[in-house]
């Protein structure tokens, strides 16, 4: 930003500032999509949750498009059928039947409002429709058309109930899915889309925490977020919000609210300020936190090459075939070499990739020259995220000697301008993510 303050977000729709609060404004209509996942749609008691939480937003005056995900437990039987059948199955007839888990939600869901009084109707991704790329099982949304939803919430006041995850590609006409937690994705899309006040994501949990509440019990809940934040916490361990969604609604200014479904739904206030986590500019963030959370995770492996030649093209001859292997390379140390001939190089790699990375860099051992592969699987990743560590020094410096009073071997470190993360033995996690929460006083309300 040039050290300029960049002026705030403005409604897309009126041209208005957007309130700074989590609230919808009073005095006038506002637009929603509310998401709600498997966990949420788990059955037809939930289901009916769902369509309470719905008609409370319609009665206060609001025009709302739902996106909805798979019941809970769905995608993973259907896949496991296509396996089933072949486990080299076409990708294309798999997004068919992948797909199928949220056409059933959103006609039950339609059902449940119609029954309630509300006057709704399913849509599937391809009835927008929502075009994405070719790329079946993890496709991109390019472009969604809300022409026909906002006619719809202006002639008849009708709730959209969508399927999320899914799309089509508009030249071979073919139905697409859009990956794990793509459901999210959809939902922000669509916002943007009809250009909504606020897009509502509702989860099993009541908003984004400092971090995981079943490792630090005293972890808060945040009340806002900023999106670079929250890309680093997605992408780092946090489950609670796909990246891509993160992503999408920061590139197209749309506000995302992190809320609990299993808040009774007669107990909201529809323009108050529900409980739950803003996900939104850092404009919009008064008090800024040096540090805002911590993520870990233990589905990390270290590969160490040891002994490699210290020459130029050596580290393009080792990390070239492992992104043509499209295997995500993270944190990386290169040792300074002390004969001037050889040095070490180790990253980390996936804890699913492992093994894939050994044999691909085995093969190209000739063209690398190392001596030999070094590598754990027992490791864990521990990132401290915060956008106040731009205008804060030393914050790393706390953690590196925090942690070594008490014992914890850094193995690697790697560093951005909003957050570092450290590799360390998987056996001190629990112990390294409730020493740097109590260390940046985020377990202080």
């Amino acid at each position: 930003m040039n050290g300029q303050s960049a002026p705030r977000p403005r409604d897309r729709r009126r041209d208005q500032p957007i309130p700074l609060n989590r609230s919808l404004p009073r005095s006038r209509m506002a637009r929603l999509v509310m998401k709600f996942g498997g966990t949420s749609v788990a059955d037809i008691p939930r289901i009916r949750n769902v369509a309470a939480h719905v008609k409370r937003e319609v009665d206060a005056g609001h025009e709302v498009a739902v996106v909805v995900s798979a019941m809970a437990g769905k995608t993973n039987e259907l896949v496991a059928w296509c396996r089933e059948v072949s486990p080299l199955h076409d990708a294309r007839e798999y997004d068919t039947v992948v797909a199928s888990g949220e056409q059933v939600t959103s006609g039950l869901l339609a059902i449940a409002l119609q029954a309630i009084g509300i006057n709704a109707r399913s849509w599937q991704g391809w009835q927008l429709p929502i075009l994405t790329s070719d790329a079946h099982g993890a496709a991109r949304i390019l472009d969604v058309n809300g022409a026909e939803l906002v006619r719809r919430f202006k002639e008849r006041r009708e709730v959209a109930v969508i399927s999320g995850f899914q799309g089509i590609h508009k030249e071979t006409g073919r139905i697409t899915t859009l990956g794990r937690g793509g459901s999210d994705t959809s939902a922000v899309a669509v916002a943007a889309a009809i250009k909504a006040d606020r897009c509502d994501i509702y989860t099993d949990v009541d908003g984004v925490y400092t971090t995981d509440p079943r490792v630090v019990p005293r972890a808060r809940r945040l009340e806002k977020v900023a999106f670079e934040e929250m890309l680093e916490l997605a992408s780092l361990g946090a489950k609670v919000l796909q990246v891509r969604s993160v992503e999408l609604g920061m590139v197209q200014g749309v506000r995302i609210f992190v809320r609990s479904s299993f808040d009774r739904p007669e107990d909201i206030d529809p323009h108050g300020d529900p409980p739950g986590t803003l996900i939104c500019n850092e404009e919009e963030i008064v008090e800024q936190q040096v540090v805002t959370g911590i993520a870990f995770s233990k589905d990390e492996a270290q590969i160490s090459i040891r002994r490699v030649q210290d020459k130029p093209g050596v580290a393009a001859a080792i990390f070239g075939p492992l992104a043509e292997a499209n295997i995500n390379v993270d944190m990386i140390v290169q040792n300074v070499s002390a004969d001037g001939a050889t040095t070490d190089i180790t990253f980390t790699v996936p804890a699913a990739d492992y093994v894939r990375a050994g044999e691909v860099l085995a093969k190209a051992k000739p063209h690398i020259g190392y001596e030999r592969l070094d590598g754990a699987t027992e490791v864990a990743k521990v990132s401290v995220i915060g956008i106040g560590m731009r205008s804060h020094a030393g914050v790393a410096a706390q953690a590196f000697k925090a942690l070594a009073e008490r014992g914890i071997n850094i193995r690697a470190i790697s560093t951005s301008e909003i957050k570092f993360s450290l590799l360390i033995d998987e056996a001190y996690t629990e112990l390294a993510v409730r020493t740097l929460h109590s260390l940046y006083g985020l377990d202080k309300a």
